[in-house]
């Protein structure tokens, strides 16, 4: 199997395109500033996680935007440190300030010469246009989880996926399915059929970070540390033809 042998990357946005993590981090920070006993970061993104899995499970339908400030809420509540509504909703705007990855948009803009580039992503609409401008680049299609009504790794997000693509003619053997979560998208992608080039972003770092154990390790047919990487192994395959 060669990267070459795809004519569509399906993207997860969030940890694989957008460092979340930094901008969950950076987030709470003033609630973290409160915190009697000093957490360590991969100790909040790891209660992020567990929060965020938990919310979304319960309330699927609800905006990104929206289900951030309880995530929040859980958090503080969690912690024993005080809290304002307000201060639950700026962190649900959050997201427009989360930080690209440095070679996002120059990949990205090198694959869109070669692919059709789409989006599949835990987020709402109006988030996702902040984002999508630290991108730089137009995609052939953007789904979220806004627009299907419930969150990876709900089989329905990419049951949706599917069928709006192959109402475009793109098949499934054609798509390369490109994520940092194990857990929100490669176990998913496994159980479609959809090869799998896995962004390990926290290569360097253990555990899973603001993402849930996936359980079982997924099937995985490429793997690079970053969106660099994919490009360079791009274009050593393009080269080899």
């Amino acid at each position: 199997m060669e990267l070459t042998d795809f004519d569509t990357l399906t993207f997860d946005c969030y940890g694989t395109l957008i460092d979340w993590e930094s901008g969950i981090f950076e987030g709470l920070k003033s609630l973290l500033e409160r915190a009697k006993t000093p957490l360590t970061r991969d100790q909040v993104l790891e209660a992020h996680a567990r929060h965020e899995s938990s919310q979304q499970k319960y309330t699927p339908a609800k905006r990104y935007q929206e289900l951030l400030p309880i995530v929040y809420k859980r958090l503080a509540e969690e912690w024993g440190l005080a809290f304002t509504h307000e201060e639950c909703v700026a962190y649900g705007r959050s997201v427009r300030n989360w930080p690209a990855f440095a070679d996002s948009a120059a990949a990205l803009q090198y694959l869109k010469q070669h692919y059709k580039l789409v989006i599949l992503s835990n987020v709402d609409n109006e988030s996702f246009t902040h984002s999508n401008a630290k991108l730089q680049v137009e995609f052939d299609a953007i789904f979220t989880a806004e627009d299907v009504g419930s969150y990876k790794p709900s089989p329905r997000n990419f049951e949706y996926m599917l069928e709006k693509l192959g109402e475009r003619g793109i098949k499934k053997e054609k798509i390369l399915h490109t994520a940092e979560s194990l857990f929100h998208d490669h176990k998913p992608a496994n159980e479609f059929g959809l090869a799998s080039c896995w962004i390990y972003r926290r290569h360097a770092q253990p555990g899973f970070g603001a993402t849930m154990n996936p359980g079982m390790q997924p099937n995985i047919q490429f793997r690079f540390n970053s969106m660099a990487d994919l490009v360079k192994a791009h274009q050593e395959a393009l080269a080899k033809q």
